[in-house]
């Protein structure tokens, strides 16, 4: 049980660490190095802080659910459909 709680925790930490990075960094902090690089007319900065960061967002907790879901069946902590 502990090693499936430190896998977690391992999961969560690089995945709060990816979105960090793409809406604090890419939004606020790299902003002006990421506004030299137009997308649709859009500057990229803008675009990160816009749209990116919300994008990422989502895949991120999709990652998650695919990470979990890996980790649930490798330690036996499966869901029962009982429909």
């Amino acid at each position: 049980m502990q090693a499936y709680w430190k896998q977690n925790l391992k999961y969560l930490t690089i995945l709060l660490i990816v979105w960090f990075t793409v809406s604090f960094g890419a939004g606020i902090l790299f902003v002006n190095q990421l506004n030299l690089i137009k997308i649709g007319g859009f500057k990229l900065g803008f675009w990160f802080a816009q749209q990116g960061a919300i994008y990422t967002f989502v895949i991120l907790i999709l990652v998650y659910i695919r990470l979990m879901n890996k980790l649930d069946k490798k330690y036996g902590f499966q869901e029962e459909n009982n429909l």
